[in-house]
């Protein structure tokens, strides 16, 4: 179910940052012989109009195959090479357009339909298996003391848990109008090594100009932070932390453990993240196409087309094997 909920995850991101392409190349009048989700070879393909429909093999990646980008038809009349300068760039940068617009949507549904954590110190889900579904905790427990040290909200009981890493603690709670006291041994987080026992806060829905709002600002933080560690990573101040397809899984298994908000949330950072790594300029991506076009825009002059294709192969070449390198990195790390 992981796997089939990764797949779906990655098909909805590739149909959004491609269809970004398709959508502005039809506005710009360009001529799309085909719109492909998947590499490798055509299972099923359908021809509507001028363009061609296909599912392709391996679920990683797509593409819109535009009359004047390369090949034979580089004098058609409606092809990308013939259009005007701005539209060409437009029609790069819309795939990431496309994924931002959509992690704001995430984000705005999830504040508006799901909601966000109440800092009140009240269950709002109880895993199954953890230390506190085993001592019988419930949603809608509120949880008034933790070790003998009153709690008020849900940020603060947290901390309190978090300093007891596979120790036992004595919670009192309040159920029903009674209070009660439970004793349970909690878990440590092996990421962080914090203590956690497997609870959760309640939600709260937010208005839409709410939600709006909220959306936007966290779309914003998010992408600061992604900018942020790319520049520390290629600057050498940090790291590199780099998942591959595989990684990616694990990390979607993870998250459904957490429910829905979490798995959209998850998406809608994957969403920003393609998007921002789309616009680096690195041979094969978006980015290093725009970089072409603004070399012509100084220029006067487009790139030679043959000059240019060779880069975007030999980038997309580089590509696949670091891709494939990272696969088999996340591999051993994951059964390791």
């Amino acid at each position: 179910m992981t796997i089939i909920l990764a797949l779906v995850i990655f098909s909805i991101l590739i149909v959004v940052h491609e269809g970004g392409h398709f959508l502005a190349a039809k506005k710009a009048g360009i001529k799309v012989e085909e719109f492909a989700i998947g590499m490798g070879p055509a299972f099923w393909q359908v021809k509507k109009g001028e363009t061609v429909y296909s599912l392709r093999a391996f679920p990683l990646g797509g593409f819109n195959r535009m009359a004047g980008m390369e090949g034979p038809d580089l004098d058609d009349p409606r092809g990308f090479n013939r259009q005007p300068l701005l539209k060409r760039m437009g029609v790069i940068a819309a795939g990431s357009g496309m994924n931002f617009l959509l992690a704001i949507l995430i984000f705005i549904f999830v504040f508006m339909v799901l909601g966000i954590p109440a800092d009140i110190n009240v269950i709002g889900r109880v895993e199954p298996g953890m230390p506190a579904a085993q001592a019988g905790l419930r949603p809608g427990d509120k949880i008034l003391m933790v070790d003998n040290t009153p709690v008020n909200n849900w940020r603060d009981m947290v901390h309190l848990i978090y300093q007891h890493p596979d120790e036992k603690i004595t919670l009192v709670i309040e159920r029903d109008g009674r209070q009660q006291r439970v004793s349970l041994t909690t878990a440590r987080d092996p990421q962080t090594g914090y203590g956690m026992i497997g609870i959760g806060p309640t939600w709260e829905r937010q208005g839409l100009w709410t939600s709006i709002i909220l959306g936007l600002r966290q779309a914003l933080e998010i992408t600061r932070l992604i900018i942020l560690s790319l520049v520390q990573m290629f600057t050498g101040q940090a790291a590199p932390e780099v998942v591959g397809p595989v990684g990616i899984i694990q990390l979607v298994g993870q998250a459904a453990t957490f429910g829905l908000a979490n798995v959209l949330n998850f998406m809608a950072v994957l969403s920003l993240d393609l998007g921002l790594i789309n616009l680096l300029p690195i041979p094969a991506l978006d980015g290093s196409r725009l970089v072409f076009l603004s070399l012509e825009a100084v220029r006067g002059r487009p790139i030679n087309p043959e000059k240019e294709n060779l880069i975007h192969l030999i980038g997309f070449a580089l590509l696949m094997g670091l891709l494939i390198l990272i696969t088999y990195h996340d591999i051993i790390r994951i059964f390791s």
